[in-house]
């Protein structure tokens, strides 16, 4: 009786901020060479009725049953080998990505601010941190966050200020649209909660409640108004139906290409 072959359950997973070295797993107790590249993973045997890989920042892991031979594994490697370097690639650039947009907590510093940068400027003798225009010549065109703390803060120390700030900023700001796209929509909503979700920049639940991460706050006012836009739009249609985004639709028509700036665009990492 022929063995039936394993079913293959593929997962990708892009949840750490590590970088795989050389697309060598942390764990890795195999490995293979898929298109002249050698990939360690890490192998375990597990419950799970077939075969499963999971791509993520450490790199790629395999799971299989105990039923399922050696031999089958690494054809089944083999048979996935393009999606397999894809997606350690694509994990390897985020990283990138992302390590670009860390901020360095110092003087001097440059963090975007409603999608343009603002260099963090300290002890300016100043009671409260507050945001200059830049000037005319191109020496001094960029905005200034006068930040109220000495020359010798802590990073920490800038970190709490500067997030403070933003904090304070994005609720006049969140609630200013709020009230601007709500009487478009035929919407009202009941109250506002700042967010600091990794993962999430807003949600909006049927009592009127809306929350929005006060990150948003690093992108440009289109992409905010965007996010404004689309949690209001569930006071109306709670789900992602065709006719949620008919409603998304009658304010940005262009929200798929301002869902793509949401997610490409980096933001710094605190």
């Amino acid at each position: 009786m022929e063995r039936a072959q394993p079913a293959i359950e593929i997962i990708a997973t892009q949840t750490r901020d590590e970088a795989p070295q050389n697309w060598r797993h942390p764990q890795a107790t195999r490995q293979v060479l898929l298109s002249g590249q050698p990939v360690a993973y890490a192998f375990r045997r597990s419950q799970r009725r077939s075969i499963g890989f999971s791509v993520g920042p450490q790199g790629l892991s395999v799971s299989a049953p105990r039923w399922v031979t050696l031999a089958d594994i690494d054809r089944a490697v083999q048979g996935k080998s393009a999606w397999i370097l894809k997606k350690l690639h694509e994990t390897h650039q985020r990283h990138q990505h992302l390590e670009a947009a860390r901020m360095v907590w110092e003087g001097g510093a440059l963090m975007p601010f409603l999608g343009q940068p603002a260099r963090l400027v300290l002890g300016s003798g100043q009671r409260h941190t507050q945001l200059h225009a830049g000037g005319e010549d191109e020496s001094s065109r960029t905005p200034t966050l006068q930040v109220a703390l000495p020359l010798d803060a802590a990073p920490e120390q800038i970190r709490q200020a500067v997030q403070a700030w933003i904090r304070q900023q994005a609720k006049a700001l969140f609630v200013a649209r709020l009230d601007h796209f709500a009487p478009q929509l035929g919407v009202q909503w009941r109250s506002l909660v700042l967010s600091s979700a990794r993962t999430r920049w807003g949600s909006a639940s049927v009592s009127g409640a809306i929350r929005l991460n006060w990150r948003l706050m690093h992108f440009t006012p289109v992409v905010i108004d965007y996010v404004v836009v689309h949690e209001l739009s569930h006071l109306r249609v709670m789900d992602h139906s065709p006719r949620f985004w008919a409603v998304v639709a009658s304010i940005f028509p262009d929200h798929a290409q301002l869902r793509r700036r949401l997610r490409d665009e980096a933001v710094p990492l605190w």
